[in-house]
């Protein structure tokens, strides 16, 4: 069954499918589009300039990367599947291009503060083609709603799909902004997660207007 078109969201850019991972492993999955490995990193571009800084929010501080072409990344301290630091670049206090740094400490503020529901940021995600379907699939999950895995597999094309797709969830490369916390496992039950179960459940939490943190509205 093939995948209808999508207007991807954002500026999305592909990397290499075949690319091993810094471990020298190129694991794959197949989808209905072709066989893609599955990367443990964030693959850069040739021509690329990224940059990072650290922004401080209730979830404890979250790295954020930028590129000419928008926001390349935002990672946990522990953040699994977190690319080699080495490829973030220089700190910035601005950001470089259309990434533009305090913006994206504003939004995020208003998001904690409950104030925002979505981001409206310039993103560059570097992914295969079915990651980056998955990708913008996540940004369709509505605020205080969750979907299950295998709902967006049928969405793609099968629930059959359902592993590929938690595979890919798992390697968002951008938290939060690209919501892979509404992803939930069979029953709703909270499976796997980037930043941790407590990250997600705290999330989860303040989008029902539930808060699962402390007194303070921290979780870190």
């Amino acid at each position: 069954m093939e995948c209808p078109d999508r207007a991807f969201k954002g500026t999305f850019s592909t990397a290499r499918p075949d690319h091993p991972d810094r471990f020298g492993r190129s694991p794959h999955i197949a989808t209905p589009w072709g066989v893609y490995g599955v990367s443990t990193i964030a693959e850069s571009q040739e021509g690329t300039v990224s940059v990072h800084t650290t922004v401080d929010t209730p979830v404890g501080p979250l790295t954020v990367v930028g590129a000419e072409t928008g926001l390349v990344g935002l990672y946990f301290d522990e953040h699994r599947h977190l690319p080699d630091p080495t490829g973030f670049g220089p700190i910035s206090r601005d950001g470089v291009g259309l990434s533009d740094f305090a913006e994206v400490e504003r939004q995020l503020g208003e998001y904690f503060d409950g104030e925002r529901r979505s981001f409206d940021l310039p993103l560059a995600p570097r992914g295969n083609d079915f990651q980056v379907r998955v990708w913008d699939l996540l940004r369709d999950i509505p605020f205080g709603e969750t979907r299950r895995y295998g709902q967006l597999a049928t969405a793609l094309g099968g629930v059959g799909l359902a592993r590929a797709v938690g595979a890919a969830n798992g390697l968002n490369p951008l938290s939060i902004v690209v919501p892979c916390h509404r992803v939930v496992g069979a029953g709703g039950a909270l499976v796997g997660y980037a930043g941790g179960l407590d990250r997600k459940r705290f999330l989860l939490g303040l989008e029902a207007g539930q808060p699962s943190g402390p007194e303070t509205g921290r979780l870190f």
